[in-house]
């Protein structure tokens, strides 16, 4: 069984339709400028649904406006995303044009004081919802309370294509447990609706990555999720854009999307000429970089001779250096055949000759 599908803007989520990226500004939704650009710049890394704190009436003054300025700017196709606790059905009353602006509403009914006014507003406005539980903020059955949840919203009128559903939570065994308690309930009653999931406070650096990858992988892989989104605490430096990054690698990685061409590397061992295989690499994986269009593809670059011609053998173009103690000949293979074998300094020069030469064919 599929969930319906749920129009959130320009963008459509479920019914087996490709598994759509989103993330959340940590910009004060009040700091319009600030907020606009955050927007644009999770969009153009591959968000394509945005969400946004409205906590109170500055940001609620300000969603309209932001609205406003990503259209003129020509990012009219983000979709918006509403982030309501506590005050959501207040705001919502006293700015009509808040309302109408969002292009969804998400909601914790366990933090919100009137969810039957918070969804005859959504009702009201043609909006589809976003009814999502935390266990940081829930105590209970969090599958039970949230299947109650949508009952309730099914009861005043929310229709099935408008509702979205997520289960949250920091514990990776919880996460997907929880998941698949949900799906089966939801099979039971013969009702599927579209979900978004995401392990959230993954943590930070490595340890929110693996975190999060490994969550949500197993989750896709069963077939679970519409839409995703990797909440990792980002490093000093980091930009948000590094949380998109990660969901568009776990979805390349399970063959259910594809943003870039596709690139296999060994680690290295003592065999290779490490100094110039890792420049090899860093140098490809950048020139590759540039052929945004040529998803498709599969690049290979190996450092010896024990796995290289296997995995060169698999891929579209690829490169295999010599090790150590092997002829100082790198091998080019294209489409699975051995074609040249390069020498010298300019070895790499020339592979990349070769690289532009069969990539602009396609």
């Amino acid at each position: 069984m599929k969930s319906e599908i749920v129009k959130i803007g320009k963008v459509k989520i479920g019914g087996g339709l490709p598994v759509v990226i989103q993330s959340m500004t940590d910009t004060p939704t009040s700091d319009i400028n600030a907020t606009v650009k955050q927007c644009i710049e999770l969009y153009d890394a591959g968000a394509e649904i945005v969400r946004m704190t409205v906590n109170d009436e500055a940001s609620a003054k300000a969603i309209p406006e932001i609205k406003k300025i990503l259209k003129k700017k020509g990012y009219e196709n983000i979709a918006l995303v509403g982030d309501f606790h506590f005050n959501g059905h207040i705001l919502l009353n006293k700015y009509p044009l808040l309302a109408k602006t969002l292009d969804k509403y998400r909601i914790n009914p366990a933090n919100e004081k009137s969810f039957e006014e918070f969804v005859r507003i959504a009702i009201e406005n043609d909006k589809p919802v976003r009814i999502g539980l935390n266990k940081g903020s829930f105590d209970g059955d969090i599958v039970k309370a949230i299947l109650k949840y949508v009952e309730k919203a099914e009861k005043i009128g929310l229709k099935k294509n408008k509702i979205v559903l997520s289960l949250k939570s920091s514990d990776a065994v919880d996460f997907i447990s929880d998941h698949e308690r949900l799906i089966s309930e939801m099979k039971k009653n013969r009702k599927i609706y579209a979900l978004h999931v995401g392990l959230t406070e993954a943590g930070t650096g490595t340890q929110g990555i693996v975190s999060s990858s490994v969550a949500t992988g197993i989750l896709l892989k069963k077939g679970i999720g519409d839409t995703i989104r990797v909440s990792i605490t980002p490093s000093k430096n980091d930009s948000r854009t590094k949380e998109v990054e990660v969901c568009k690698n776990i979805l390349q990685t399970l063959n259910l999307r594809t943003f870039t061409p596709k690139i296999t590397s060994c680690p290295g061992c003592g065999r290779t000429n490490k100094k110039y295989f890792l420049a090899m690499v860093e140098k490809i994986n950048d020139h590759i970089k540039k052929y945004k269009k040529t998803k498709n593809l599969h690049v290979a670059i190996m450092g010896c001779i024990v796995n290289g011609p296997g995995e060169c053998k698999k891929a579209d173009i690829a490169i295999m250096l010599p090790g150590h103690q092997e002829k100082q000949t790198a091998q080019v293979y294209i489409k699975g055949k051995l074609t040249k074998s390069l020498n010298g300094k300019n070895m790499l020069k020339e592979f990349f000759e070769i690289l532009d030469k069969e990539l602009k064919i396609r």
